[in-house]
Order: C-alpha cells, then structure tokens, then sequence
C-alpha cells in the first residue's frame, strides 16, 4: 500500500510540475515580470504558508528551536534555488515547454546527481556538506558506473534537443508566429543552463534542513497526528517536509520578488495589476491557478517521499512524470509546427535519451542502496 501511495503521489507531483506554467498562457494583456510574481505569491508565500499551519504541529516553535545555521543554511539555498525558478520561467518564455522542460530538467538532473559528489572531492568542501559518495567513489562500484552511463546518456540527450532547437530555429527562420513568437534560441539556452545548474539547489536545502523535519516528524508523533506511519523500524510523517519547504520558498520569494519589483520599476508595468483595460479577475485566477499548481509539484513529493523513500523510485517517477507530462504540453501547443520530419525525430531522441537517462540512474540507486548517498 505504501508503494502505491508512493506512486500515486508522485505522479500527482509530476503532473504539477509539468503543467504548472500552461494557466500563464491564458493571462492576457500582462506583462511577464507581472503575471509572474502574482502567481508567486502563491507558490511561494500563500500556499506554503497555508501547508504548515495545516499540517505541521508548532511549526513556529520548530522554527525557533532548530540551530540557527541549519535554517540559515535551508534559507540560503532557497535564494540560489530561487535564481534558478527565475529563470526557469524566462527559459520556458524563449524555448517553449517541451525544449525547455527537456534542457532544463536535464541539466538539473546532471547537477542533482553529481553536483554534491564532486564538492566532496574538493578539499576544505567537504567538511562543510552532508557526507556520502564522492565523484571518485563512482567509478570504483558497479552501482556508480551505472550512474555514470546513465548520466552519459543523459548528456546525450540534452545535446540532441539543443540540436533540435537549433534545426528547430533554422526550420522557422522569420516565420515565429502564435506559440513560437517569442522563440528565441540563444537566449533561452543560455539561461536555461543557468536555470537548470541552480534548480538543483532545491534538493540541496531539503538535505540542509532534514533537521526540521526530523522535529515535524517527532512532534506529531508524540502529538498523535494522523497520518503517522512506521517505516524502517521508525515512523515517518506524511506531512513532515513541509517546514523544509516553507524556509526554501522564503528564499525563492526573496530572490523573485527583489527581481520582479526592479522589473515592474524599470519597465513601469506596475498599473498592470490595476489596468481594467485587462481581464483583471480572469489574469488573477489563471496566475492563482498556477501558482498553486506550482507547489503541490513539491507537496505531493513530499508526501511520497515518506512513503518509498528519497531514492531511486522517488527521483525516477518525478523526473519521469515530468518529462512527460510538459513534453505533452509542448506538443499540445504545437510547439513543434512547421519544423522538418528530421528535426521532429531529434527530439523525440533527445527527450527519449533524457527519459532512459533517468529511469537507469533510477534502477542503478534500486539496486545499489548506497547509491542514495549521492546527495
């Protein structure tokens, strides 16, 4: 039953976060640095907010208690994982769901799995880093070469969508219009790059606050909260990540919110959330819609995450899901319209690469345990 929960909850996850940004789409009149901090508010304020006064018991006092250089450190990597949210919405802007979403996830994935091995090989790093594998630890097991093909494979297909945005980008030559109107491929790849190195730094602040958690998990315990279960020998508490995230949204709500305010000055698009000349209700509700779409992506992770584990099968069937689901929405919008045969098989090849990458990294941590020590 836990591994079908687990299942379910993370396809729920990934459905999220490969449709969170379509309700922009359907926000008109309003410029992006507008319609992107409404729905913020959401996603990183509102809805965050919301989950720990719901489910996790004395949620101030954990916050209080906890080393102050445990939340600190959480905080901190919410503000570079905040850079990363960004920039992910401008990367999406200029390469569209499916060749961002497919650029950006597998950068991520790259960074995700051998971000954290490779600062343990740095000296003076280390000591300051959750401990586990290190890069060089790779190469000396059967489980890490597997890791190391998977990530192969992954570069692979990360290589085979950039090319197929640059035939994709030859193929449309003056004729953008409709859905790629704003295609432009330099710029999109530059900042996805960007993007996908600091979305990692997600996973890195749920390792930096497991103390949080740990607090969450205790209290509800001897609270005697719903939802409480054995696992390992130990409990685990559906809701118990929830505090982690409410720190790492802080620093993702800073980092946009300073961006977004020097956008709307600069640009002087504040009268936007005010415009009656704008479908006002109609722009509030999609930006609501997204924003909220955009945290259950980590909501319901979380809640699988306590049912099989932050391993293999969490991380595949996230990864997996996402793919998927935004590569749907990309040839939903007819992302792909106009381009040859040629570069329309390029990627689906890249995107098929990028998936294999993700369910073999996902098979080598099933069978080799001590793989999840990657970080």
């Amino acid at each position: 039953m836990n591994a079908l929960l687990g299942i379910i909850f993370h396809t729920i996850g990934g459905g999220a976060s490969g449709s969170w940004y379509m309700p922009y789409n359907w926000v008109k009149k309003w410029r992006w640095e507008v319609y992107w901090i409404s729905g913020g508010i959401f996603s990183w304020l509102i809805m965050p907010l919301l989950a720990v006064l719901l489910t996790t018991p004395d949620w101030q006092g954990i916050l209080q208690t906890t080393q102050g250089r445990v939340v600190l450190n959480t905080y901190i990597m919410g503000l570079l994982w905040g850079i990363g949210g960004l920039t992910y919405g401008l990367a999406i802007r200029y390469l569209g769901m499916s060749l961002g979403n497919s650029v950006l996830l597998g950068i991520t994935s790259v960074v995700g799995s051998l971000g954290l091995p490779i600062l343990r090989n740095v000296p003076g790093v280390a000591e300051i880093i959750p401990e586990g594998l290190s890069f060089t630890d790779l190469f000396s097991s059967t489980g890490g070469q597997i890791v190391l093909l998977g990530i192969a494979i992954l570069l692979v297909g990360i290589i085979l969508s950039g090319r197929a945005g640059i035939k994709k980008d030859q193929d449309l030559g003056h004729l953008k219009e409709g859905v790629n109107s704003e295609f432009k491929l330099s710029k999109g790849l530059m900042i996805a790059i960007v993007s996908g190195v600091l979305s990692a730094f997600f996973s890195f602040g749920i390792d930096a606050g497991k103390e949080m958690a740990v607090a969450a998990r205790s209290l509800a315990v001897e609270q005697g909260y719903p939802f409480v279960t054995e696992a390992g020998g130990g409990f685990k508490y559906l809701f118990e990540n929830n505090i982690i995230f409410f720190v790492i949204l802080w620093g993702g709500l800073t980092t946009n919110l300073i961006w977004t305010t020097a956008l709307i000055f600069k640009n002087r698009t504040g009268g936007d959330f005010v415009d009656k000349k704008t479908p006002l209700l109609r722009n509030y509700l999609f930006c609501a819609l997204a924003g909220t779409t955009w945290f259950l992506q980590f909501f319901f992770y979380g809640m699988g995450e306590t049912k099989i584990g932050n391993g293999a099968s969490s991380w595949t069937l996230h990864m997996a899901t996402i793919i998927l689901t935004a590569n749907l929405w990309g040839f939903y919008r007819k992302e792909w319209k106009g381009v040859s045969k040629k570069t329309y098989k390029m990627i689906l090849l890249g995107i098929g690469a990028i998936l294999l990458s993700v369910i073999i990294i996902g098979i080598a941590k099933w069978l080799y345990p001590e793989l999840n020590a990657l970080g």
